[in-house]
């Protein structure tokens, strides 16, 4: 199953809903959500900086991570960054690809 990397900030709001939650009640949260769309929450930190929290589900889909992010932004509560990752076998296939590409002025 694939697998994102959500990159959260949270907004005033959001983070005054963690204050009053907290960080295991949110965890718990995000796992039923994904267990509830056929996906899997794999990993859960928070962390200092610009981003709050990082975030990586394997989703069936797309379809499904795209719905995900968007319940989150539509929220109001954090906005969200999505990465999609990928395998060394997945870039292990890619680079086998034959790719003619030219650089712009080449």
């Amino acid at each position: 199953m694939p697998k994102y990397l959500f990159q959260s900030s949270y907004t005033a709001e959001g983070a005054r809903g963690l204050l009053k939650e907290g960080g295991t009640s949110r965890e718990a949260y995000l796992k039923s959500l994904a267990e509830s769309h056929g996906a899997k929450l794999e990993a859960y930190y928070f962390a200092f900086g610009d981003t709050d929290t990082y975030t990586i589900f394997e989703v069936p889909d797309n379809a499904t991570a795209a719905a995900l992010a968007l319940a989150v932004s539509a929220s109001g509560a954090a906005r969200v960054k999505t990465v999609v990752l990928l395998t060394a076998e997945e870039i292990d296939a890619a680079a086998k690809q034959n790719v003619s590409f030219r650089a712009p002025g080449a």
